[in-house]
């Protein structure tokens, strides 16, 4: 007969493998570190006048995070991270901002402005 002991060690190593394994999206979330990472080639660009052609590494980082979106929590989290870091830069202009994701060819499903409300977003 297996000890007290040995049943909670195994039913502790039972609990981790499955956390791991219903769990793993937790571990995969977005987090404004990366979105302001992605997103830091388009600062310049989005400070400016909107001349000139969107840096590749900007379209790049939009493309990166539009892929990785893939849940409702995912865009929502992209979408308070963004407001976040563009409010607290100055001299952004919001219209070239907004106008970033078809810029380069992505489609988002909210509009990138402080009066967005991102718990709305799908």
């Amino acid at each position: 007969m297996a000890s007290t002991t040995s049943l909670m060690k195994l039913a502790g190593c039972l609990l981790v493998v499955y956390m791991v394994v219903a769990y793993p999206k937790a571990v995969t979330a977005i987090t404004c570190g990366q979105v302001a990472g992605k997103l830091a080639p388009c600062l310049q660009y989005a400070k400016g006048t909107g001349a000139g052609p969107v840096p590749s590494p900007c379209c790049s980082g939009i493309k990166t995070l539009a892929t990785s979106a893939q849940t409702t929590l995912d865009r929502q989290t992209a979408c308070k991270c963004l407001k976040s870091f563009s409010g607290s830069v100055s001299g952004i202009n919001y219209g070239l901002v907004a106008s970033l994701p078809s810029k380069c060819g992505v489609s988002i499903p909210y509009k990138i402005s402080p009066s967005t409300n991102c718990n709305s977003v799908k």
